[in-house]
């Protein structure tokens, strides 16, 4: 097996006979120039996951590919006029003549006031490696390669050591980190979910900031 990291939670796994390139989001780079992949899979529909605007190009670069996507995120591709193939938990398919088994269901809860939405976790080839997508799934079968989630708005260090001790895998691959060089998402969420009254007034290394 050999995986290629393309930033965040963009991984592109060759194995055996299959390429299959997960979760193309916008914090990831140079994605949409790869060819012969016989899957394109896609944990949910956050854009950090799931860029509709570079994934045509991907489709275009790869028109034998299916692409396989959680009900929202397929959801959200047909209204663009992108048909997917739609996975559900308990699902089995076998993109390149692999087997990719579908686990999870929810995303992980990023605070109480945001709905949380369908997030599906992929295990290839019998546990080979396992992409989690936003959630501390854990499998109900071994796992030899993890794709671990390292930093997000639902994530706490303590609660990602946990899951890589539950799941125990041989190797453990740090995924979903992009956010560590990113604080605008995290300040985003400040705006939206802080209190009414409060202005979120982020400040700049070095450069004196005058506070009324």
């Amino acid at each position: 097996m050999r995986l290629t990291h393309y930033g965040h939670s963009c991984v592109l796994v060759e194995i055996s006979t299959a390429r299959l390139l997960v979760d193309p989001g916008t914090f990831a780079a140079d994605f949409e120039t790869l060819h012969d992949l016989d899957a394109v899979l896609v944990t949910h529909k956050h854009p950090d996951h799931l860029d509709l605007e570079r994934l045509p190009a991907v489709l275009r670069n790869n028109p034998n590919a299916e692409l396989i996507a959680d009900t929202e995120s397929a959801a959200a591709l047909a209204e663009q006029g992108v048909e997917a193939t739609t996975a559900q938990p308990g699902d089995t398919l076998r993109p390149g003549g692999v087997t990719v088994e579908v686990v999870g269901g929810e995303h992980a809860v990023i605070h109480p006031d945001i709905p949380v939405i369908a997030n599906i976790g992929y295990l290839v080839d019998d546990g080979a490696f396992y992409h989690p997508g936003d959630s501390f799934h854990v499998p109900r079968r071994e796992v030899d390669v993890l794709g671990l989630p390292t930093a997000a708005p639902w994530l706490k260090l303590s609660e990602a050591v946990e899951f890589l001790r539950t799941v125990r895998p041989r190797i453990a691959v740090p995924i979903h980190e992009a956010v560590m060089s990113v604080p605008e998402l995290h300040y985003r969420m400040f705006g939206q979910l802080g209190p009414e009254g409060t202005t979120l007034n982020p400040l700049h290394r070095g450069e004196p900031t005058e506070i009324p």
